[in-house]
């Protein structure tokens, strides 16, 4: 069992940043895919960015390539998300997820998800 928790969303102004943070519970997090998704109000949940076990692969959605990194710290059983440039299109509740393989067009799938944490871009 993984539980997980986000927290650094809020309110930023466009070409603003905040930075996301995943905490795990269970001793198993490094072993599972870490991935974080968002969802706009009457959209679809969408792939945001995943990253590997260890750290050494991390894959983006081409909406936020460039301006967002992924990361984690399976010391501190922790994932964080750095989102700079923020436009008033990555307004969205942003969801953190745990899979031994996190696919992208299939979040349907995924075995853990957190809550959830609002990010507001205002233009």
């Amino acid at each position: 069992q993984v539980q997980l928790v986000e927290s650094g969303g809020g309110l930023v102004q466009a070409g603003g940043s905040l930075r996301l943070s995943c905490a795990a519970s269970g001793r198993t997090f490094n072993r599972y895919q870490m991935g974080w998704f968002r969802q706009a109000p009457g959209k679809e949940r969408e792939f945001v960015a995943r990253i590997s076990w260890n750290g050494a692969i991390t894959t983006y959605a081409d909406s936020v390539k460039g301006r967002f990194t992924i990361s984690r710290d399976n010391a501190k059983n922790t994932m964080y998300l750095q989102m700079n440039s923020l436009k008033p299109e990555d307004t969205a509740v942003y969801y953190c997820a745990a899979d031994p393989k996190i696919d992208g067009n299939n979040w349907h799938k995924i075995d853990y998800w957190g809550q959830g944490t609002q990010v507001t871009v205002s233009s």
